[in-house]
């Protein structure tokens, strides 16, 4: 039997997005304002987070996740922990299953701050067995950081981007050895994650390049991974412990639930500049829109979405239709990915490339129209953030077809 109950908001996800918004409400006088979270603690990734590089002042994660969950309980949200939600029962009524049984909440407003993933081993289809001591990079920090479990000795660290550096940390953390970081990327091409690397003291780590993981060896317990690299050749690295890290995806198993559509190019819900998707009353805000941004992004991406909240709690109309914004090959997303009327994106555009480009220059157009052009003066890579202002908006036919992003 499930129990029934209603809020005015309802929060899903207490990461950085996720709480920012609960305390923006709460402390604006929305009602009653809820914040579920599956995990046993509140904060997100950056809760086992040790390395500094955190908000405003640089703080490690885990202080900063703790400060996000001061101010949202300080502003009166209420937080709920170990409660996940299951599914939907209406449009904005969702099911939750948690310490205290079965409920069906039923809110004003739904905002899902379901954050993203690694891809792990699975999911990229790498060979092998499934031997103990394959890691994605949170599973890592978690096992490291909040259950203090032991490692291994010698590891393999797949990937070269600054979240590949956080568990090179991690391992440090737990004395574990690094033979190895492996990237499928050039050499060239990952010089701001070795920046990283140095905040991180993890700059000594052997660097291997032009190189994919073929397989894992081992039974029982990893012993190795096979390498090849581009020329063709093989190698095999000799280790008790792998980390995949990077590649995210949003984690929008919960929107796909509740039939809100989603933008093939993030796969996360579709949203336009007030963090609105498709769905009446249903928001969407953080790394579940847009894998991944910077916590303290997506913390303030929360505290706007709340904005928007309360607008369509005081009876802003909702949009009926929306222009969507498509991003052309080399570029893999965008978002915002909807326009609509009002909507304008505070924070402009952000944008992934698929292949690294020199000083790109970005043109937006519609049905052929130039709408925009803007130039970026540096090399951007897969992994980094690519920006859009968004001052071309006002220039767009409401009435026409899809606005296109892409590399002149």
């Amino acid at each position: 039997m499930r129990r029934q109950r209603n809020v005015d908001v309802l929060v899903v996800g207490a990461g950085p997005a996720g709480l920012a918004a609960g305390a923006c409400l709460a402390a604006s006088g929305t009602g009653t304002v809820e914040v579920l979270e599956r995990e046993a603690r509140a904060g997100g990734v950056p809760r086992h987070c040790h390395h500094g590089g955190f908000g405003r002042w640089g703080t490690t994660g885990t202080r900063y996740a703790e400060s996000l969950v001061e101010a949202a309980l300080g502003a009166g949200a209420a937080l709920r922990t170990g409660v996940s939600a299951t599914g939907w029962a209406g449009p904005l009524t969702v099911d939750t299953t948690g310490p205290h049984g079965l409920e069906r909440i039923t809110a004003r407003a739904v905002v899902l701050a379901t954050g993203a993933r690694e891809r792990p081993r699975t999911a990229r289809l790498v060979p092998g067995t499934r031997p103990a001591g394959v890691f994605t990079t949170g599973e890592l920090q978690q096992a490291v950081h909040v259950y203090g479990q032991e490692i291994g000795t010698r590891a393999v660290v797949i990937g070269a981007e600054p979240v590949s550096y956080a568990a090179l940390a991690a391992l440090r953390h737990a004395g574990v050895g690094v033979a190895a970081l492996v990237t499928e990327e050039a050499r060239a091409q990952v010089g701001r994650a070795r920046a990283a690397a140095a905040r991180l003291g993890a700059a000594r780590v052997p660097l291997v390049t032009d190189a994919v993981v073929t397989e894992l060896l081992g039974r029982g317990r990893l012993s190795g991974v096979r390498l090849r690299h581009r020329d063709g050749r093989e190698a095999v690295l000799a280790c008790d412990t792998v980390v995949f890290t990077g590649d995210f995806v949003p984690d929008h198993e919960l929107a796909r639930r509740g039939s809100v559509p989603l933008d093939p190019g993030t796969r996360g819900p579709a949203i336009d500049g007030s963090f609105r998707t498709a769905s009446q009353g249903v928001f969407a805000v953080g790394s579940g829109v847009h894998a991944v941004e910077p916590a303290r992004v997506a913390a303030n991406e929360g505290a706007r979405a709340a904005r928007a909240v309360r607008g369509h709690l005081e009876g802003a109309r909702w949009p009926s239709a929306a222009v969507p914004v498509i991003a052309e090959a080399p570029l893999r997303w965008v978002a915002p990915n909807r326009l609509t009327p009002g909507a304008l994106p505070g924070g402009g555009f952000v944008l992934r490339t698929a292949e690294p480009v020199r000083a790109p220059v970005l043109l937006v157009t519609q049905d052929g129209r130039r709408l925009y052009r803007q130039r970026a003066w540096r090399r951007v890579l897969p992994n980094q953030g690519l920006y859009l202002s968004g001052e071309w908006v006002g220039r767009v036919d409401a009435g026409g077809g899809a606005v296109r992003v892409g590399v002149g």
